[in-house]
């Protein structure tokens, strides 16, 4: 499996683009859908996965849903992933684990060393308490891929978990 990143907008969003021979899947298609499209060029897209519905998540989401001639989230599985709900910074936010490749995709609920903001609407701490709890049970070595900055190591980032309870 290969993944490029692409940093988009004004906000600076990972989009990923997740390759496996010559199918791929896109996450988080934040804007710029001609430069997502030119990277999935010969590629067959088989999924988009989106973490949640913020504006800063979604801007090319509509044109490449029509491009590709498929829907968001409907979880094909053609890619071996498990979905996790993770509400806190918005009430639909969903980390995406690739089990066999140990990573995860989790949009703004987690970054290196903090969390995503709850105080937009459908945010909310304590749901974050509780999705923080519920990551906390997968092992330490897992590759976190987030919606913004740099990657980093789940097991770094529960050092940091007891800041937020």
């Amino acid at each position: 499996m290969n993944i490029d990143v692409l940093v988009l907008g004004n906000l600076q969003n990972n989009c990923y683009i997740i390759k496996k021979g010559d199918i791929c899947m896109i996450i988080d298609p934040s804007c710029n859908a001609q430069l997502i499209k030119e990277k999935c060029k010969g590629l067959k897209v088989v999924e988009i996965l989106v973490t949640h519905h913020h504006f800063d998540h979604v801007g090319a989401l509509e044109e490449l849903e029509n491009t590709y001639n498929i829907k968001h989230n409907t979880f094909p599985k053609i890619f071996n992933y498990e979905i996790i709900k993770t509400p806190g910074h918005s009430s639909d936010s969903i980390t995406f684990y690739f089990k066999d490749e140990k990573i995860m995709f989790t949009g703004d609920f987690l970054f290196y060393h903090t969390i995503g903001r709850c105080d937009l609407p459908t945010g909310n701490i304590e749901d974050m308490q509780k999705s923080l709890k519920q990551i906390s049970k997968y092992p330490d070595d897992i590759k976190i891929y987030p919606g913004h900055g740099k990657n980093t190591i789940l097991g770094e980032e529960k050092k940091f978990f007891s800041h937020y309870f």
